[in-house]
């Protein structure tokens, strides 16, 4: 059986990797990816601490909100990829530098 420090790293270097999209790039649907890695690093820690809370358990409540944070963030992705989809068609660009000048 692998140990829980596997499962913890893994989602440390998805953290990392999920903060470095929103910390270095520029691009909408990147970032929309970037937020999306982050989620997937949360998932993987609340099914690693859910399954290795007691030996020979398995918490099925930590799979079950797992199961409703997908659904709910797979919806916020599609919410948000709409948006960055209307923002192209609109302003011709997905740089978000260049469409925070667009301000009002």
């Amino acid at each position: 059986m692998i140990s829980l420090s596997y499962y913890i790293a893994c989602a440390v270097v998805l953290y990392i990797i999920g903060l470095y999209c929103l910390a270095s790039k520029r691009n909408m649907i990147k970032l929309v990816m970037g937020l999306e890695i982050l989620v997937n690093a949360a998932h993987v820690s609340f099914i690693a601490f859910s399954a290795y809370r007691s030996v020979g358990y398995i918490d099925p409540l930590g799979h079950s909100v797992v199961i409703m944070s997908i659904s709910f963030a797979g919806c916020v992705t599609a919410l948000g990829l709409v948006i960055v989809t209307y923002a192209y068609k609109h302003y011709k660009t997905l740089d978000v530098r260049k469409l925070r000048r667009l301000k009002w």
